[in-house]
């Protein structure tokens, strides 16, 4: 849990761990762990809201055959992060320096990451081109600009020293909001209607479980993971590498 850009592949091992199969998470999970992200929650609370999730399952009357959905857990994540935040208030200061001392080690090789970065703008050149050919000039304008500002990216952290990767993450995200909005500009009322429904539908048995807020940010994770598939654009984040 030292890695930070575990967080993805450490909570799909516990979901399948605890649900004893080798599941494959849905569009509405992924997005759902994304919302987590965004919201600051901790791994450590995710994996522990998950597992009693799946434990106060295991002991109530049957009334569903099986958890089919990240979204049964978010009540749980939510009361584990509040118990660990709580927790983190009265941590002494040694703690929290050898905290800092772990989560300093770099997660990535320097040049994992330049081709990380250059793969994605490859990926975004391609898709450029794609959407020129199919009359989307401003799409294909807007992703040919992505595709540079990645490899202005790869320009600056090709020195001998370690990027920044807290930086490069900010960058990193930043950019995927501009390209989230160009796709979201380009696309067909049709399409994004489709997509919301996709989300009402996977949402519906598990609104009553959620608060205002994580249903927004569920919504808005979602439609962004739904565009970028359908678009073949490739997510930029670190969290992706």
């Amino acid at each position: 849990m030292e890695n930070y850009f575990n967080y993805f592949t450490e909570i799909e091992e516990c979901y399948r761990r605890c649900r004893n199969t080798p599941t494959l998470l849905s569009t509405l999970d992924w997005a759902l762990i994304e919302s987590w992200k965004e919201a600051g929650i901790s791994l450590e609370a995710v994996l522990l809201g998950i597992e009693r999730a799946f434990e106060r399952f295991r002991v109530r009357p049957r009334k569903i055959q099986r958890i089919n959905s990240l979204a049964y857990c978010s009540q749980q994540v939510l009361s584990a992060a509040q118990e660990i935040s709580a927790a983190a208030s009265g941590a002494s200061k040694s703690a929290t320096r050898q905290v800092q001392e772990r989560e300093a080690v770099a997660p990535f090789a320097a040049e994992e990451i330049l081709n990380y970065l250059n793969r994605n703008a490859t990926a975004l050149e391609e898709t450029a081109r794609q959407s020129r050919e199919g009359g989307q000039a401003v799409l294909a304008e807007d992703l040919s600009s992505a595709s540079a500002a990645l490899r202005e990216a790869t320009t600056c952290g090709s020195g001998d020293a370690a990027p920044d990767l807290e930086e490069l993450e900010r960058h990193m995200t930043a950019l995927e909001e501009k390209v989230t909005a160009s796709l979201t500009r380009a696309s067909a009322v049709d399409l994004l209607t489709r997509f919301r429904r996709e989300i009402e539908s996977g949402l519906a048995p598990y609104r009553r479980k959620m608060t205002g807020a994580q249903i927004e940010s569920l919504e808005r994770q979602f439609l962004k993971k739904r565009l970028f598939e359908h678009y073949r654009v490739p997510r930029l984040s670190l969290f992706y590498l």
